[in-house]
């Protein structure tokens, strides 16, 4: 081992060298904090490593060892042990947000980054046309690597959560510290399309939805409508979407209230078709003001309705920028707002009052290295699609 010349048995060495110490830096001083690598840091740290690349490579040309670290031996085993690390620590690891920041990772990334860029300055150095997507695959794949690791101290994700037609400047990190942010969000309105009602069985004793393992259900979307449910025959004669309770001192009756606050109930008609008992009554989900509203069919079985689930919900909203931009857009589940450099997402809303809500949470995305990103992808895109076109033609 370490004869010239140098083979895999040196390459998997120099990977669980790295490893090794990694792993040594982890206990030692913990996990890689990315709050220290934001800008200016990280430009300086990403020049001075292109530096120290470029210089290596123009003064040991020349030298055996470093023209091994340029060739295929050390690429395949620096990339299989950067694999195996993050599939490893993806498997027994708490995400990878962590994985990107520990020692293990950080030292094989480099060292990959290393080998990657020794490849394509050999392959710049002896430049030939037919070489141009090789370069283009490289390069590209060289910036993205390189911009994603450096990007990551600047990354921002933020949550804001706005209340009705009062502009919000600040949002919380994953702290929960409250930041100030150079732009500010009015929701004007907030809207929740929902699915239609359903109608359940649930045990009366254990409350868990019948049968337990694969639950039934009707779906009422339009009425009268008729069907099956674990041996009970289901009719629905009324429906109303907007309603409200009115409880009697024998009895519980629903009128059409449109309002906040409505909830929807319908009127259920069942009959066993074993005993042939029936019985009829009101059905609600209940909302944030009314009750919800079962009906028990028997000793052991009562009919349910479960809160409807929301098809879209988004937000109607006003955005402010300290530089006097404004910008009014309806942000739903993914199809974000793209404005001063931001990303703004629909994330939740108040969900105990449902489609009454007079809030909306977003979250904010700003990710400045993110066009060098999408760069090195398009040339990696570029490089593939040459590749494709420049490939010999096996003649018959």
């Amino acid at each position: 081992m370490w004869k010239q010349p140098w083979g895999y048995a040196e390459g998997w060495v120099i990977c669980a060298g790295l490893l090794i110490t990694g792993f040594g830096l982890q206990l030692i001083t913990g996990p890689v904090q990315a709050g220290l690598f934001q800008y200016p840091v990280n430009v300086a740290g990403g020049l001075i490593f292109l530096l120290v690349l470029c210089i290596g490579f123009v003064v040991g040309r020349k030298i055996t060892v470093v023209q091994w670290f340029s060739g295929l031996t050390a690429s395949i085993t620096s990339l299989s042990a950067l694999l195996s690390v993050v599939l490893v620590m993806g498997f027994v690891g708490p995400g990878i947000e962590r994985i990107t920041m520990s020692w293990p990772f950080i030292l094989l990334f480099l060292y990959f980054l290393f080998v990657l860029g020794f490849v394509t300055l050999k392959r710049i150095v002896s430049f030939r046309w037919r070489d141009v997507p090789f370069m283009l695959n490289h390069v590209g794949l060289f910036i993205t690597l390189l911009a994603a690791i450096l990007g990551n101290g600047d990354l921002r994700r933020l949550r804001m959560t706005v209340p009705l037609e009062n502009p919000e400047w600040r949002a919380s990190d994953e702290k929960n510290e409250m930041i100030e942010l150079p732009l500010a969000i009015e929701l004007r309105s907030f809207t929740i399309d929902e699915y239609p009602p359903k109608l359940m069985l649930i045990d009366n004793t254990t409350g868990k939805v019948l049968p337990e393992k694969q639950p039934e259900n009707i779906l009422v979307e339009e009425i009268p409508l008729a069907g099956n449910l674990q041996g009970w025959k289901v009719e629905v004669t009324r429906s109303l979407p907007m309603a409200a309770c009115v409880m009697g001192q024998d009895t519980i009756n629903f009128v059409e209230f449109h309002s906040e606050g409505a909830t929807t109930a319908l009127y259920v008609k069942a009959r066993n078709e074993l005993t042939g008992r029936q019985k009829e009554g009101w059905v609600s989900c209940g909302s944030y003001i009314f009750p919800y509203i079962s009906l028990q069919l028997d000793d052991a079985v009562s009919m349910v309705m479960p809160e409807r689930e929301p098809r879209r919900f988004a937000s109607d909203v006003m955005v402010y920028t300290k530089d006097k931009q404004t910008k009014e857009a309806c942000i739903e589940v993914n199809k974000p707002l793209s404005i001063a450099g931001w990303k703004i997402y629909q994330l939740s809303y108040d969900e105990t009052k449902g489609k009454w809500s007079r809030m909306s949470v977003f979250e904010l995305v700003r990710d400045p290295w993110l066009p060098i990103i999408y760069t090195g992808i398009l040339m990696m895109i570029a490089g593939a699609i040459g590749l494709f076109l420049s490939a010999p033609v096996k003649k018959e």
